[in-house]
């Protein structure tokens, strides 16, 4: 794509140095009509073909005017013009290209192969030959190949790839699990129930494919101007050669209007607002998104990742007397040392950041899932689920009963000696900066926002009201997610979505402008979105559309002005006072005064005023910590 607008400059120098070396104008001239029709013949091919596919662009000018000086021997105005045009072209490349890999990363983490059970005869098979109603094996460590029910074996399971949540889930008889679930700590033995390609893995990779491929291309800002600019140069050019009779006059209308503020200002200040972007640490993938940016008017978020940290943290601890919280937590803490579970790891955290000292714990077993046991200190201490303490330490549940009907939550209970000590309460913590950023989309027109969501309805609901949303859809599936931007985008709204997961890449593909936060997500996510945070920091989500609003008003802006002095030319060329060349370089000095003005999107500034509306926006803020409860068991 660099070539052209290369090859063009130098035929143009060619011709100068010859010239100028030769005090002749006979050799630069058939440098000029050799170089013009060589560049000019693949130009009018290309604008040919956008206009028969139905593409009025701001390119049929300018192959007027090429065609024109064709005819007419003027290859030196020609050339100039290819040289724009091709140097727009190059830009706009530049721009918008986008080597999206979200397909092949989702195919590539794809399982593979399973291990088929035929008796007590274990087969590996690739996954695509697994059939519904085979026994499987799946061991630690390994990903669910096909939809399937647990017939025996006990794990945690790792679901976050589908549905976001953190927390792995027990997987024991009679459990459901879908491909691409992990396997953390148990073998399982399954019951297939979808072949490979028909299971929820493969829909989510195909919803990705399908969304990419029907997503319409944003027609350019230039185009936009083009469909009225184009007809008015043709009446103008038409009228001054009626008028004088000569063709001269025609050409140099059609130079002088050729649309270079149109072809060059947006690519421009697109490269510049990326960049600008790119030094906030706000990838923009290509210049489409950033002209999608500065239009939405509905922000859709994810819940858990995005508007919470992603991870469970001890929220609160309750003692029961004489025992205070340390107390509580320095047993539990000893025993938990022991587990790889996220839970325990995330209690000996919190003992380790309260300075608690553990002692260390004998004898440590754990029921996978449900909790862990070991003696401490001669003491038999028990950390758990409901379901372990009644199973293990039923005389400690009528103390527990009323904080286990306190309200859905994710507790462990904590028994010493089979007496009741206290209990720990984790939750998935809101971001600090989450309602200042809700509140801030909404100050800048965003009228519409909504949580979306694969958790229960109630977490979703107590996340939604602590950041100020009041549009919430829980317990979505991915293609569920897909279809509630269909329907917003079915009803002409403008949607950004905002996602972490790899459950979330197909909304964030189907929407007209996916935001990840690739700080969490990684490389799917990140490469089924059109704009990626490469910091976890939800306030630059706000930053990023007020970048776009910036980047694409500085490109109107220098579009009127370009068309506005190339209007002026246009009128003075069709009274005769600019012939051909000179126009095509009076064309060339508005160009470098439209680069100008359109480079200021690369500089900061003015992001705050970028808002459609009116009222001030503003990012930060001294805010509280909400911690929503969120329902289940460990």
């Amino acid at each position: 794509m660099l070539l052209r607008p290369l090859a063009a400059a130098a035929v143009l120098a060619a011709g100068l140095l010859l010239r100028l070396l030769a005090s002749s104008t006979a050799s630069s001239e058939v440098v000029w009509t050799a170089g013009l029709w060589t560049l000019g013949i693949p130009l009018l091919y290309r604008t040919a073909r956008g206009i028969l596919h139905g593409r009025f662009a701001a390119d049929l000018v300018a192959g007027l005017a090429v065609i024109t000086s064709m005819i007419l021997g003027h290859p030196f105005a020609g050339l100039v013009i290819v040289l724009m045009q091709t140097g727009g072209e190059a830009l706009e490349h530049v721009a918008e290209r986008r080597a999206s890999a979200a397909v092949r990363a989702l195919e590539a983490d794809a399982p593979r192969e399973g291990h088929r059970m035929d008796g007590a005869r274990i087969t590996d098979v690739p996954a695509d030959e697994i059939a519904v109603g085979d026994r499987i094996l799946v061991r630690p460590g390994e990903m669910v190949p096909c939809d399937a029910i647990v017939e025996s074996g006990e794990s945690q399971v790792d679901v976050a790839r589908l549905t976001g949540e953190p927390i792995p889930i027990r997987a024991s008889r009679g459990t459901i699990l879908h491909s691409g679930s992990l396997v953390i700590d148990g073998a399982l033995v399954l019951s297939v129930t979808a072949l490979s390609k028909e299971s929820l893995y493969a829909r989510i990779v195909e919803l990705v494919r399908t969304a990419q491929a029907s997503k319409a291309p944003l027609q350019r800002l230039a185009d936009r101007y083009a469909v009225w600019f184009t007809p008015l140069t043709v009446v103008v050019a038409g009228v001054a050669y009626a008028l004088s009779h000569d063709p001269d006059r025609l050409l140099a209308v059609l130079v002088v209007a050729t649309p270079c503020p149109l072809i060059l200002a947006t690519p421009v200040a697109i490269i510049g607002g990326i960049n600008r972007a790119a030094r906030r640490q706000i990838i923009i993938r290509h210049g489409g998104a950033l002209e999608a940016l500065a239009t939405v008017d509905t922000a859709l978020f994810d819940k858990t990742g995005t508007l919470t940290v992603g991870r469970p943290e001890v929220s609160e601890i309750r003692a029961v007397a004489p025992l205070a919280e340390a107390d509580v937590l320095r047993w539990a803490g000893a025993v938990e040392q022991g587990s790889g579970h996220l839970l325990a790891r995330t209690l000996v955290a919190e003992a380790h950041r309260r300075e608690i000292n553990l002692p260390e714990a004998s004898q440590v077993m754990e029921a996978a899932g449900r909790g862990v046991s070991g003696v401490v200190e001669g003491r038999a201490i028990t950390v758990g689920a409901w379901s372990l303490i009644r199973e293990r330490a039923p005389d400690a549940l009528p103390v527990f009963s009323a904080i286990h009907d306190s309200g859905a939550a994710l507790r462990a209970f904590v028994v010493v000696d089979g007496r009741p000590a206290g209990s720990v309460t984790y939750a998935d913590r809101v971001r600090e900066d989450a309602p200042s950023v809700v509140a801030g989309l909404r100050a800048m027109g965003i009228d519409r926002i909504a949580l979306l969501s694969g958790d229960h309805a109630g977490n979703v609901e107590a996340v939604a009201r602590a950041v100020g949303i009041d549009e919430v859809a829980a317990d979505l599936l991915p293609e569920d997610k897909v279809a509630y931007v269909g329907r917003l985008a079915g009803a002409h709204r403008r949607v950004l979505m905002v996602g972490d997961g790899t459950n979330d890449a197909p909304a964030l593909s189907s929407a007209a402008v996916g935001l990840a936060l690739g700080a969490h997500g990684g490389g799917i996510v990140a490469e089924a979105a059109d704009v990626v945070l490469l910091v976890d920091d939800l306030s630059r989500v706000p930053e990023a559309v007020a970048i776009g609003r910036r980047t694409m008003g500085i490109a109107r802006q220098s579009i009127a002005a370009g068309l506005g002095l190339s209007g002026i030319a246009m009128l003075l060329a069709a009274a005769g006072y600019i012939p051909p060349a000179a126009g095509a370089l009076l064309q060339e000095a508005i160009d470098v005064a439209v680069i100008l003005n359109a480079l200021r999107s690369a500089r900061p500034g003015g992001l705050k005023n970028a808002s459609a509306q009116p009222q001030n926006w503003f990012i930060g803020g001294p805010l509280g910590l909400f911690r929503p409860r969120i329902e289940g068991t460990r």
